[in-house]
């Protein structure tokens, strides 16, 4: 049986959208959650207790520092910084494809097209030529794969026929996002 191992879809977090926000400026936790929520809420199903877990892993990988705040009559409040590693990780993912996945594009690469649009608008080109290069690439491989499965395996071929469609229509979808986002 012929092993395919084009479906690597990766760690999918919303890691980055956080650390993101803190790019800009430093923020509390509650802050930042809020600000996911509101403007990426349709990428990233983000709990507040999940946010906070990603916050305490980011500040124990030395990407966020953590501050307590003191507060009159209230508990202490943590403001969020990013480091000096944090900025680094977070701009070498602002430069990274998203790769062939339709599920990484739309969430990852809509993530990296919020921060680009927000920190590096003239960078947003270069972030659509990058994409549909992989996404087209990733095409290449996938209709090779499948051109190399033995005729039997018409469940592989079905398979990877869709993900091959739905690649096609991802091109598609770039070209009207950049249209929409560029102007």
């Amino acid at each position: 049986m012929s092993k395919l191992n084009l479906h690597h879809i990766g760690q999918l977090s919303p890691e980055m959208a956080l650390l993101g926000q803190l790019y800009g400026a430093p923020a509390h936790g509650y802050d930042l959650h809020r600000k996911v929520v509101v403007d990426l809420g349709q990428v990233w199903h983000l709990s507040q207790s999940q946010a906070y877990s990603i916050l305490k892993r980011l500040a124990f990988q030395g990407e966020i520092l953590m501050e307590e705040i003191t507060q009159e009559k209230l508990p202490p409040r943590q403001l969020l910084y990013i480091t000096p590693a944090g900025r680094q990780h977070f701009l070498e993912w602002l430069e990274t494809p998203s790769g062939g996945s339709t599920r990484a594009i739309r969430m990852e690469f809509v993530t990296r097209l919020y921060f680009i649009k927000q920190y590096f608008p003239e960078k947003l080109l270069p972030l659509f030529d990058l994409q549909r290069t992989e996404t087209f690439h990733h095409i290449q491989r996938l209709e090779k794969a499948c051109a190399e499965l033995p005729a039997e395996q018409v469940y592989n071929r079905m398979s990877l026929g869709l993900r091959v469609e739905q690649l096609r229509t991802t091109l598609a979808w770039l070209d009207k996002c950049l249209e929409s986002v560029g102007s």
